[in-house]
């Protein structure tokens, strides 16, 4: 067996040090070609000394003339490069087969197209990237011939219940619905006047899920799930209106598909993202993730409840941005981007995000997505009033 060579694009996040779990249980599979990380330079030092890969890239010069001199001082060969080019480089690389696209934001737009323009294996875990750019980015992976697998785990779900061809819109395929859950986060039930006053180390404490403090405010207000939702309108070519968010708070099932005749395809397990990047890495085969086998008996119990829109309004949002289409959910995302990261740094209340998002998209106009700079330019413009909107008296 020739090993396949992965690029880990986001490496030491959460999903990027999971995916390095799995690689590390299949040495006689997979290879460890790069890894990138923005500043994270210890975390991604001490990858490099168990993985040594060939290329690591990290965001400044700075950054990588530090893990350059480290990596030396231990005689590991990695070469060591730095910024958003070098990004693109050990996307697009020719030694590389699979590319796990796991940068957080709009930051991994650019390298994660990059694989998809280059023909790759694109296990997609930035939901920003098609969020952004749907239509390019969906008519690149036709028009090179990229293999593209969902890692979210409700996508990567949704993906296992429906044919192995499921382009040209869901009721061509006989299904009617696409059920998108969601744990609710840790404030389900909560009222919007319970909310004004929740704390970023509340937002980040997820019940279920580890994950990076970012993506776990998106969980906290939902507007995770809408993104989920924009997402899954590209990958499985569904309209906004059949796609629905059923919250359910054991995380057990990640996410289903209903059919004509009656049927509602689930995919169950323990929430550990091993399993669906296992299952991204060896497509269509299965391989040992390193997750434990789920146990109904302990389960005991399967919950279901609607979301509440009113106390978290993002998933709102984000549905009506999917249905405005163009640029509307580029601004929604950069909006939202620049709430969260206020909210983290304490200029923002909690209640205020979901305001900041809607406030920047009544402000900025729909235009059609023509191009790739369409999308920068609309990222750019709304980013711009998120923080004059922050920056008023």
């Amino acid at each position: 067996m020739i090993p396949r060579r992965v690029t880990v694009l986001g490496a030491t996040g959460s999903i990027g040090t999971s995916t390095l779990e799995v690689l590390a249980r299949h040495p006689e599979r997979y290879r460890v070609h790069a890894l990138t990380a923005h500043r994270s330079r210890e975390a991604l030092l001490a990858q490099c000394h168990v993985h040594r890969p060939a290329l690591a890239v990290l965001d400044t010069e700075g950054d990588a003339a530090w893990l350059r001199a480290r990596l030396a001082e231990a005689g590991l060969a990695t070469e060591v490069r730095a910024g958003s080019d070098a990004l693109v480089e050990v996307a697009e690389a020719a030694e590389v087969d699979t590319v796990m696209a796991a940068i957080v934001g709009a930051a991994g737009l650019l390298p994660t197209l990059a694989a998809v323009r280059a023909g790759k294996r694109v296990l997609l875990a930035n939901k920003e990237a098609l969020v952004m750019s749907g239509a390019l980015f969906m008519d690149a992976v036709a028009r090179h011939g990229a293999t593209l697998l969902p890692i979210d785990s409700e996508h990567n779900a949704i993906y296992q219940c429906l044919p192995v061809e499921h382009r040209g819109g869901l009721a061509r395929h006989g299904v009617t619905q696409l059920l998108l859950t969601a744990s609710g986060g840790p404030f389900r039930g909560w009222t919007a006047s319970e909310l004004a006053a929740v704390t970023p180390e509340q937002a980040c404490a997820h019940p279920n899920w580890s994950m990076g403090r970012k993506i776990s405010v998106d969980s906290a207000t939902l507007m995770n799930k809408g993104l989920e939702l924009i997402e899954a309108c590209w990958l499985f070519d569904a309209r906004p209106d059949q796609v629905q968010v059923v919250v359910h708070p054991q995380s057990v099932i990640h996410s289903m598909a209903a059919y004509s005749d009656g049927s509602v395809l689930a995919q169950l397990g323990n929430p550990d993202m091993r399993t669906p990047i296992a299952y991204g890495l060896a497509w269509p085969e299965r391989i040992e993730a390193g997750v434990e086998a789920l146990d109904l008996f302990q389960v005991a119990r399967l919950d279901f409840e609607p979301a509440d829109e009113t106390a978290f309004p993002c998933l709102r949002l984000a549905r009506e941005a999917m249905a405005a289409g163009g640029t509307a959910p580029a601004v929604l995302n950069a909006a939202n981007e620049v709430a969260v990261e206020a909210f983290l740094a304490g200029r923002l209340g909690f209640t205020g995000i979901g305001e900041l998002v809607a406030r920047v998209r009544e402000a900025r106009p729909v235009e059609a997505v023509r191009d790739l700079e369409t999308v920068l330019a609309a990222d750019a413009l709304a980013r711009q009033a998120a923080h004059d909107w922050l920056a008023r008296p």
